[in-house]
């Protein structure tokens, strides 16, 4: 009888061991979906504007 309740308290002391070590591995596993739901919510920036400079600089170009 004292050996099988050796083995047991053996066995509960490595139970939050074992828990521990599991949800350090399953953290990032679990992570992956929120990070993949808030993909879509970007903050860009303010598109500039095109003043035509650039077109006017080319055919200034290309006739010089």
């Amino acid at each position: 009888m004292n050996r099988i309740v050796a083995n047991a308290l053996n066995t509960l002391r490595l139970v939050p061991r074992a828990t521990l070590i599991l949800m350090v591995l399953a953290a990032p596993v679990l992570a992956v979906p929120t990070m993949r739901a808030d993909a879509d919510l970007m903050i860009e920036a303010p598109a500039l504007k095109k003043t035509g400079v650039g077109f006017v600089l080319l055919v200034s170009l290309r006739r010089g």
